[in-house]
């Protein structure tokens, strides 16, 4: 069964998404306090982080970042704050998903179900790896293992989020060929844009500072003024 921490300090909010989880058979712990909330995330044992950024004791964007920093599994932003800002941050701070209050408790759990088995085909990726050759996507000076969800530059790895890698390896696996914001987010993270695409945005920019020796002059993924990103070869 899998395990859900929510750091929510509304009460009620925390309940509904307890009761939505738990009709699809996941264990949810809810905290209300930031601060706690940390400590018991970074302790582990938990697939998923629920996460508000407005919190008493630590601020949601701390913790973000925080976990991101010491473990891998998705993290998922619920939050009342809407601002384009505070998305770019988020995502920029390693958040896998934001979603705007007040939201569906089922796209929620849809959300969250999404990311959970894509962290799952990452992790049976590492696994599948130590026992087989993986199967390598070569693009010049650049090596996509793509089961073990591991990128290579110059033959140093570049460490990616899972979503930055499916994002790298969906261009990978369509060189050449331009893809607008919306049709990324549609592709990548299975749901319409919903006027989330400022995700892409960031997550692009973050794989530059990761695979290119010049983010600001890209080599491998180029931007298309008015149309969106394409991959070259």
């Amino acid at each position: 069964m899998k395990r859900i921490l929510i750091i929510e300090d509304d009460p009620y909010i925390a309940e509904l998404q307890k009761d939505y989880f738990g009709l699809h058979n996941m264990e949810t712990e809810i905290v209300h306090d930031g601060a706690e909330g940390l400590e018991l995330a970074l302790g582990g044992g938990f697939d998923l982080l629920i996460l508000d950024l407005q919190l008493p004791g630590v601020n949601g964007f701390d913790i973000c970042r925080q976990v991101r920093e010491r473990l891998d599994i998705p993290v998922l932003i619920v939050s009342a704050r809407n601002e384009e800002v505070d998305k770019i941050k988020g995502f920029g701070l390693g958040a896998d998903d934001f979603v705007t209050k007040p939201f569906s408790p089922s796209e929620l759990v849809a959300r969250a179900k999404a990311h959970l088995a894509r962290y799952e085909r990452y992790t049976q990726g590492w696994a599948a790896d130590r026992k087989a050759e993986p199967e390598v996507l070569r693009i010049r000076e650049l090596d996509i293992h793509k089961a073990a969800y591991r990128v290579f530059v110059h033959g140093k790895e570049a460490s990616l989020t899972t979503k930055e890698f499916e994002v790298l390896l969906f261009l990978a696996e369509h060189p050449n060929r331009v893809f607008s914001k919306e049709e990324l987010f549609e592709r990548i993270w299975g749901l319409e844009s919903s006027g989330e695409i400022a995700t892409v945005t960031v997550h692009i920019s973050r794989i530059r500072e990761k695979i290119e020796e010049d983010p600001s002059h890209p080599q491998f993924i180029e931007t298309v003024w008015g149309a969106g990103y394409r991959l070259t070869v």
